[in-house]
This record gives C-alpha cells, sequence and structure tokens, in this order.
C-alpha cells in the first residue's frame, strides 16, 4: 500500500515485487540488484547506476518530468525509459489556478483570522484587513506550453484573463499571444512556470529575471523548484518587487532549512498537486500499460528508446 491506502499488488502480474516507501540515493545500486524492471521518481538513474545494475532493462517513471535520468546513456545500453504521460495534467492546473486565486482573494489569510476570533472581536460584518484583488483582466505568463500549460491557459481564459506564453517549440493556440521570455516577464502580472528542468531552464528566474518583472508580479511554480533561484526569490518578495509567491515545488524537497520558510508573501505546498486520490489511480494505470506495451514490444511514453 502506498501512504493513503493505494494498493501495488496490481504490478505483481509482471513478476516478483520489492517495495521500497523511501530509498537514500546512496542505496539505488544496492536495491536495484538484480532487477529487471524498477519503477521510481525523484532518485537519479545515471551512468554509474546503470552501468553497475546488470539486467535492468526497464526503467519506469512515476512522473512526467525525467531530468533525474540520463536517458541518452539509457538508449546506449538498450534500457528503456517510460514516463507518466499526462497523468497529472488536470490536477497541476487545478492547483496552479488555486494558488493564484487565493493570492488574490487572500482565502488562507482570512481564514486563520476568522479561526483566531479576529471576526468575533469586529465591529462590522466583515473583514477585509487582506487586500483582495479581481483575477479577471490581468495577464498570465505561461512558461513552457506542454500539456498542462495548455491546460492552464484555458482555465485562465474562463476568468477572462489575457494569456501570453513562451514556448521553445513555436505553437498556435486560440487567444493566447507567444512573446520572448523578457516580454513576458515585463508584461505578466502572473508568471506561471510549467517547463522541465534542464540545463537551459535551470534557475531561470534568477535577481535578473525578478529586475524584469511588472513591478506588484506573482511568480506560481508548480513544475520543479531547480526553476528558481531562491535567494533571488526572497529578496524579490521581501523588497516588494514581486506581490508574493505561490510555490508547489522547492529545490531542495522535502524542505530542508529553506530560506522560503516564513517569509511573508510567499505560499509554499508540499509538492502536492499531483496527489489527487483520483490522479494517483491514474498514474497507476498508466505505469501498467506502460510496462505491458514494453513487453508485448510496442512500448509507450518512451522517453529513451532501445
Amino acid at each position: 500500500m502506498t501512504p493513503g491506502g493505494l494498493s501495488l499488488d496490481v504490478y505483481k502480474q509482471f513478476g516478483e515485487v520489492v517495495l521500497y516507501h523511501t530509498t537514500e540515493q546512496r542505496d539505488v545500486i544496492e536495491r536495484i540488484g538484480d532487477a529487471d524492471i524498477i519503477l521510481l521518481n525523484k532518485l537519479i538513474i545515471d551512468k554509474e547506476v546503470m552501468d553497475a545494475c546488470k539486467n535492468l532493462k526497464y526503467i519506469g517513471l512515476f512522473a512526467t518530468g525525467f531530468n533525474t535520468i540520463d536517458v541518452k546513456y539509457a538508449a546506449k545500453k538498450g534500457i528503456t525509459v517510460c514516463n507518466a504521460g499526462n497523468y497529472s495534467t488536470n490536477a497541476v492546473a487545478q492547483h496552479t489556478m488555486a494558488l493564484i486565486l487565493n493570492h488574490y482573494n487572500q482565502i488562507a489569510n482570512y481564514h486563520n483570522a476568522v479561526q483566531n476570533g479576529v471576526w468575533e472581536k469586529s465591529e462590522l460584518t466583515t473583514l477585509y484587513d487582506f487586500p483582495t484583488d479581481e483575477v479577471f483582466g490581468k495577464t498570465l505568463g505561461i512558461v513552457g506550453f506542454g500539456n498542462i500549460g495548455r491546460r492552464v491557459a484555458r482555465l485562465a481564459q474562463a476568468f477572462d484573463m489575457k494569456v501570453i506564453a513562451n514556448t521553445r517549440t513555436p505553437k498556435i493556440c486560440d487567444g493566447v499571444e507567444f512573446v520572448s521570455f523578457d516580454e513576458l516577464l515585463e508584461r505578466s502580472d502572473v508568471i506561471s512556470l510549467h517547463c522541465p528542468l534542464d540545463d537551459n531552464s535551470r534557475l531561470m528566474m534568477n535577481a535578473d529575471a525578478f529586475k524584469k518583472c511588472k513591478d506588484g508580479a506573482l511568480l506560481v511554480n508548480t513544475a520543479r523548484g531547480g526553476l528558481v533561484d531562491e535567494e533571488a526569490l526572497k529578496e524579490a518578495v521581501e523588497s516588494k518587487k514581486l506581490s508574493g509567491a505561490a510555490l508547489d515545488a522547492i529545490t531542495v524537497e522535502p524542505m530542508r532549512n529553506c530560506v522560503l520558510k516564513g517569509v511573508d508573501g510567499i505560499v509554499i505546498t508540499p509538492h502536492s498537486a499531483w496527489a489527487p486520490m483520483s490522479t494517483r489511480i491514474k498514474l497507476l494505470g498508466i505505469t501498467v500499460d506502460c510496462i505491458k506495451g514494453w513487453l508485448d514490444g510496442h512500448p509507450i511514453n518512451v522517453v529513451s528508446r532501445i
């Protein structure tokens, strides 16, 4: 069982299953051992690991991103790597909008005020201690326009937000204007990150990027923590250059001495956007279908092919 009650017995149809709920990087080679198939998330599978694990033929990811896998070397070794495709598109897009709406509606702050008795002491029928705003008419800048980015765009358009986007691969989408990264920073009221983490995108939101941002912009990151320079973000929020940040991903997870913890104006959720039960059930089904496809000679969601 996984935390939350999802059974993994479905994998027993493929042979003997050994389950580790958590694994330290130093234990990866020993725990893979002579396994033919591994399923994992977050752990680094590089040349050293693949060379040491002689029987390894298939790597399945409980994730869409595959930045922790050396997919080029896997291809050379004849190891198939399959990700989980678009299992979390709806869930992450929903979480993204929830973070945006929480920022503009101050839901968490008002809830805490009510629970702490502030409303009970009010002489008015309402509280408006925390400034709120409408999202209607605001400009949302989406960095990375894959499945999640496109879904966020659709949701934002339902709120009559203006949507601009920056993407490496030219795309066409109704109602979305594609612009350079710098123009996106300059024009966006909300900047939402939906791109993969690689050498080109690492720390893309740094001090220089924040200087180019529109005053009072909100940064949202439901992608990868490594996209953001956390020290620079802290400075940008504390200096009021940004009105805030809403993050579901940070550089070191779980959180360990993060400089963003406790910073007023920064909301952090524990990389939970992907985790609704319905989404995890979908994830389980996709990973099973990927293994079946590979065994039948017709692999799907391949990011490294034999």
